[in-house]
């Protein structure tokens, strides 16, 4: 006999940990409206990294929230009693590199800790799919121009931050392969736009240079990023939620190589300020040269390519800035 309960009129209910931070509140405020039959759980503990007001559709119906961190096991288990959820798309960590080197016990409490909390109630109430959101960090750094990281690229992490995210990685692949727990993980390169706290480098230096303040840049701003458009990420992870092969990584990479200098020097141009603006400072301890994903499976399994230049994408984001500063 099927047990009903009162969110059984959906097709699926869906928790989303960390939805109220960047990456999560954007997937959040593009899919809850557009997939109106499942109810979406934001679970979110409202760290500095994260505001309720990022979710415009929290206004919507299939849309609830609970301050709840995913440390608490206890807490946790409620919300599945509570909700019935059958899927996880898990966004929720500490992903800040360098308050990891200053205290690096936080990110494996979260990162490692609270993933497999997750891990252990997904297995105990039968969750249907668990998604994982990764970061191309935990394969560590190239270190001239040549070569990309691909799904095949063993993980070689240089900070605590990345060397947690591998953690929760490998916990999560440990539940497939252990349980056969159906899960699947994407890594996805930097991601930038709105919503995005303002201690990460786009968004910090655009909330200084519209406030006229210099802005302080590691070493000679020669590391390189790959570069990704928010919505273009979201997107891949709707895509990989719903049709990515069960214990398969998936790797998101925005094709979008540029030196950290050379994004400042495209924000001082944008805002009207020049190279007097910059303050260069000691380098980060550890400080990774150049990431570089290779999309080609995402690409080739599920038809997904990144859609924003980053010349758009980064005006898309001074707009935003400019609303809030």
């Amino acid at each position: 006999m099927v047990v009903q309960n009162k969110f059984s009129q959906y097709d699926k209910v869906v928790f989303v940990t960390g939805g109220a931070g960047f990456i999560g509140s954007n997937y959040l405020n593009k899919y809850v409206p557009r997939h109106a039959k499942y109810f979406f759980v934001n679970i979110d503990a409202l760290t500095y990294a994260a505001k309720k007001e990022n979710v415009t559709a929290a206004k919507l119906s299939n849309y609830a929230f609970e301050k709840v961190d995913i440390r608490d096991a206890v807490k946790l288990e409620r919300l599945f009693v509570k909700y019935h959820p059958t899927g996880i798309i898990h966004f929720a960590a500490e992903s800040h590199v360098d308050l990891s080197i200053k205290d690096p016990n936080i990110f494996i409490e979260t990162n490692v800790i609270g993933t497999n909390n997750l891990l252990s109630l997904a297995k105990k109430y039968g969750i249907k799919r668990f998604h994982h959101i990764s970061t191309d960090e935990v394969y560590g750094a190239l270190n001239d121009k040549r070569g990309i990281f691909t799904e095949k690229s063993p993980m070689a992490p240089r900070n605590p931050y990345s060397a947690s995210k591998a953690g929760a990685d490998l916990m999560v692949m440990a539940y497939y392969e252990t349980f056969g727990l159906n899960v699947v993980v994407t890594r996805s390169s930097n991601n930038y736009g709105p919503n995005q706290d303002t201690t990460k480098l786009i968004p910090s230096f655009v909330s200084k240079l519209l406030r006229g303040e210099p802005v302080p840049l590691y070493g000679k701003g020669e590391n390189i990023r790959d570069w990704l458009y928010v919505e273009d990420n979201i997107d891949a992870i709707d895509l990989v939620f719903h049709k990515g092969r069960t214990g398969e990584v998936y790797n998101i990479g925005g094709n979008c190589e540029l030196t950290n200098i050379a994004v400042v020097k495209k924000l001082l141009a944008l805002t009207g300020r020049d190279a007097a603006s910059i303050r260069y400072v000691e380098d980060r301890l550890g400080h990774d040269f150049r990431y570089a994903l290779s999309s080609e499976k995402l690409t080739n399994e599920l038809g997904w390519k990144p859609k924003m230049d980053f010349e758009k994408g980064i005006r898309n984001t001074l707009a935003f800035y400019k609303t809030i500063n």
